[in-house]
């Protein structure tokens, strides 16, 4: 699994740019899930603003490209230090990663590997250009240039299509990896250890083996950090071919607009869904 992880973290299907493709160099080792929750609230924060400021954008002439391509370099600039803020986190403890408490119980059913499914962008890709087909069906119809996702080309369907394939691959075989981590919790280091603590307990004895507990668990938990690592890499390499290798600058600033107002709104929905639920009185 290691050599797999290590291999897909150093590609990229970037030819010539000029973005790092590595997501794991880090910040300063020393921070935590709890710094990480702070930067993750930092990281709505911006969301919101690039929002405004793509919203803006949306509307300057896709002939001023230099001008786009400026606020998409400072969007992709902030996914980049969000996943360098996490790749150090995950470091620290990587279980309140993959189940983040600061995310909402909504947030948490659609999560994949501690994040979101990168092939989602594909789905926000598709369902952006219906709606701004069905909106912009006049002009089309005219020959008008919508100056959106409606207007995606042939050849760019087709390498829209290609990269999809590619990613579904890639998940699937990071998803293997994980479920390969999590079917050693009943491995034979597992089923001993958890025999031999309870033996003692049964015996009156103290369960006091917390060295052997650590030593067996840190194994599980460096695996999952590697699966975890993968499945970043993979979410931030996907936005980058979607953004730098096939759209148009005003194709995706509509892109990062429909992938932003879905991240926070689902964000809003399920915190206001855990607050009702929260004040409702226990049965």
């Amino acid at each position: 699994m290691s050599e797999r992880v290590s291999r897909t973290a150093s590609s990229s299907p970037l030819g010539g740019s000029s973005r790092s493709t590595s997501s794991s160099p880090g910040p300063p080792p020393d921070q935590d899930s709890d710094t990480y929750e702070e930067v993750f609230d930092t990281w709505l924060a911006d969301q919101e603003r690039h929002l405004k400021e793509l919203i803006s954008a949306a509307d300057i002439s896709s002939d001023q490209p230099d001008l786009l391509r400026g606020l998409l370099g400072r969007v992709m600039d902030q996914y980049e230090h969000y996943y360098r803020a996490k790749s150090s986190s995950v470091h620290q403890d990587v279980l309140a990663m993959l189940s983040p408490s600061w995310r909402s119980t909504l947030e948490d059913a659609f999560l994949w590997i501690g994040g979101w499914r990168p092939s989602m962008a594909f789905h926000v890709i598709y369902s952006k250009s219906g709606l701004q087909f069905e909106t912009g069906l006049r002009d089309i119809l005219q020959g008008i240039p919508t100056d959106d996702l409606a207007d995606l080309s042939g050849e760019q369907l087709r390498r829209i299509d290609e990269l999809q394939r590619r990613t579904v691959r890639e998940e699937r075989e990071i998803t293997e990896d994980m479920a390969k981590v999590q079917e050693s919790a009943a491995d034979s280091s597992m089923v001993d250890l958890s025999h031999s603590v309870s033996q003692m307990m049964r015996n009156g004895g103290s369960p006091s083996m917390d060295e052997r507990v650590d030593s067996t668990l840190v194994v599980k938990e460096r695996q999952m950090e590697e699966v975890l690592h993968a499945a970043d890499d993979l979410r931030l390499r996907t936005l980058r071919a979607i953004v730098d290798e096939i759209l148009t600058p005003i194709q995706a600033v509509h892109f990062f607009i429909a992938v932003a107002e879905l991240h926070l709104r689902v964000h809003d929905w399920g915190k206001r869904r855990d607050a009702v639920d929260a004040s409702q009185p226990s049965t």
